[in-house]
């Protein structure tokens, strides 16, 4: 694996000792395709998963927003993942730590690059861009910015195929040509179809292409339902009804000498609409103290202070939020491993100068910078299980 530059500090950590840090090394997201592509005798790859046996052909279906807890809750939704669970099917049935924070481009880029978000620095779905002092959307990307230079190391995928192993990724024709995709999960060849069953069937198709292969494959119904109706909700149920299907789809046609692995991006917890779960940044005068910049998302804050007022900021944060966050300056932060065990240079700046973790079931909402997200029923972000723990469900041919 490459090594990336890194910042080097070890302050002690003093407000967030309680908070726990993502798996990095032996059980997080960043650790599975290492493990698996290591499997293959991919140069530079270690198997940190030290439980799963190498395969010739390895599949990854990653479901947006299905969360280990929330596939638990709901058995009679999800028989056949359900049944992964048993060691009578040979499956793994475990689970494992998206990372933090717990949502989309910090995953995708996790997996992709085999690397913490410290290293491959996408540390939120927004974060200040120190070069512009603005902030950067990394699901949207936007303002743009150019891919390489914010993410600049190959991923899994491009080691992979380096080294002659049939790489492909099988998704939505809409995310061919994004820049998250590029910095993510680009290598080999990309095929993009529309329904899940034609999805299914083609990654299928690609794992025998190759006596070495590395196959990924993803749906993201299942978030959206959970965003704009929750995660009990009848058109969330729906999405894993027919999400179990499609891996059982996926699972009933892998060619020989193949595993199969289904995993999450983050989970996902429901949040009440009332002013005691939703704090309010742009009515809250003592949270806006201070403060230039309000990133992240309402379970996962990076927040940016004027120049000098950090210090008065973190205070001010820690005493309004109480025990319903963890509240850490960025050195704390960094110290308790939050973003893995090292961070690059170049990401250093992007993390807040404090950053709050929802602890309890609570969001910090932006009603006028950020209409459209403070609505949603469904959040993830921080570090409890429910947000952190993803499956890990492998099926072997």
């Amino acid at each position: 694996m490459i090594q990336p530059t890194t910042w080097d500090s070890h302050p002690e950590p003093l407000a967030v000792d309680s908070a726990p840090p993502p798996e990095y090394g032996s059980g997080s997201l960043a650790d599975l395709l290492p493990t698996l592509a290591a499997g293959m005798s991919v140069p530079g790859m270690t198997a940190a998963i030290g439980e799963l046996s190498p395969a010739d052909r390895n599949c990854v279906f990653l479901i947006d927003g299905l969360g280990w807890e929330q596939l638990r809750a709901h058995p009679e939704d999800a028989p056949f993942m359900t049944s992964l669970l048993s060691s009578s099917r040979g499956g793994t049935g475990r689970p494992i730590t998206a990372g933090y924070p717990a949502t989309t481009a910090t995953s995708l880029a996790s997996i992709g690059t085999g690397l913490p978000p410290g290293a491959h620095g996408l540390p939120g779905y927004t974060v200040r861009n120190p070069e512009t002092d603005e902030l950067m959307n990394q699901l949207r990307w936007n303002p743009w910015t150019p891919p390489r230079a914010w993410q600049p190391y190959p991923t899994v995928f491009e080691l992979a195929h380096q080294a002659g192993v049939h790489a492909a990724q099988v998704s939505s024709p809409t995310f061919e040509n994004t820049p998250l995709t590029r910095v993510a999960l680009s290598g080999g060849t990309f095929l993009g179809r529309l329904s899940g069953e034609e999805r299914m069937d083609l990654a299928a198709e690609q794992l025998a292409k190759g006596d070495r292969s590395l196959v990924y494959t993803y749906y993201a119904e299942l978030d959206g339902a959970g965003h704009r109706f929750g995660v009990d909700s009848d058109a969330w149920r729906g999405q894993l009804m027919y999400v179990d299907r499609l891996v059982q789809r996926l699972a009933e046609q892998l060619p020989p000498r193949t595993a199969l692995y289904v995993t999450a991006d983050h989970g996902m917890i429901d949040v009440l609409f009332d002013e005691e779960h939703r704090i309010d940044f742009d009515e809250d005068w003592e949270l806006r103290a201070g403060v230039a910049l309000l990133g992240g998302e309402g379970r996962a804050r990076h927040v940016y202070a004027v120049p000098g007022a950090a210090n008065d900021v973190l205070t001010c944060w820690r005493e309004v939020l109480g025990e319903q966050f963890w509240v850490a300056s960025r050195e704390e932060a960094i110290a308790a491993g939050w973003f893995g065990p090292r961070i690059d240079e170049r990401v250093y700046r992007r993390l807040g100068d404090v950053i709050a973790a929802a602890r309890d079931d609570v969001l910090i909402i932006a009603s006028e910078r950020e209409p459209k997200e403070s609505l949603m029923v469904g959040n993830h972000g921080s570090m409890t299980p429910a947000e952190q723990l993803v499956p890990l469900l492998e099926v072997r041919s």
